[in-house]
């Protein structure tokens, strides 16, 4: 690990969890591809905080579809990231990982609250650290959770883990005439909406200027390949 990143922030959507086949919210076969992934990287001993989103299950954005207010909507939303980061949390353990799963919810007796001091402690001991219940606030997106995790634990890099490999001028899946970008300066991502990331996740990851890296977490290898050599993808403010 000499010459890649000793510390990352890895962000992952729910929709990884999912199959792409299969409308069930999680599948265990995707679950194991993205677990495998994980321990690639945490095998060479680099320290991993962990953000997933829960998209697959609830999103607060669906609120107006419930016919009821946002608010709510997001906390059924941070309960849905922490069914999400237990379930991983499992699945690594029994491959001989250490986890610790942190919320920023009070869930006594399910999960362990949040706190700063225990997850540096446990990320320098070679735990994997998942980071569950979003922000804790409403109105806020696992992004912008990723993004302030990140800024706490001193993270080297934000890795955001999507099903394409990289940003494109245009959506590949729609037109083929969109290009890959390499590199984005932070202006530029905030300028061209992207999608790839939220504004005040990208904000917030420029402020403390913590570059991000947006890959293809369902490629194998990618992951490891851009903890180990920076390669891949496109780099966001590098």
């Amino acid at each position: 690990m000499s010459n890649g990143y000793k510390r990352i922030l890895l962000k992952v959507s729910g929709e990884s969890l999912k199959s792409k086949n299969d409308p069930a919210v999680i599948d265990p076969v995707a679950c194991e591809a993205l677990a495998n992934s994980v321990c690639e990287i945490y095998e060479t001993g680099v320290q991993i905080g962990l953000v997933v989103g829960g998209g697959n299950i609830f999103r607060g954005s669906h609120a107006e579809a419930f016919g009821f207010a946002r608010t709510p909507a997001d906390h059924v939303g941070m309960l849905a990231i922490t069914i999400n980061g237990l379930i991983l949390g499992q699945i690594l353990s029994t491959k001989g990982c250490k986890v610790r799963v942190m919320s920023a919810l009070n869930l006594d007796g399910i999960v362990e609250k949040y706190n700063w001091n225990h997850a540096m402690h446990a990320l320098e001991k070679g735990h994997i650290v998942i980071f569950v219940g979003g922000t804790g606030n409403p109105y806020f997106t696992t992004d912008t959770t990723a993004a302030l995790r990140a800024s706490e634990m001193g993270a080297e890099v934000v890795l955001k883990g999507t099903k394409v490999d990289g940003i494109y001028t245009e959506d590949p899946a729609k037109s083929s005439k969109a290009k890959k970008i390499e590199t984005l300066s932070f202006d530029e991502a905030l300028r061209g909406n992207y999608q790839v990331m939220d504004q005040t996740a990208i904000a917030l990851c420029r402020e403390n200027q913590i570059p991000i890296h947006v890959f293809n977490i369902f490629t194998p290898g990618a992951l490891a390949q851009i903890v180990k050599y920076g390669t891949g993808g496109t780099l966001v403010g590098g």
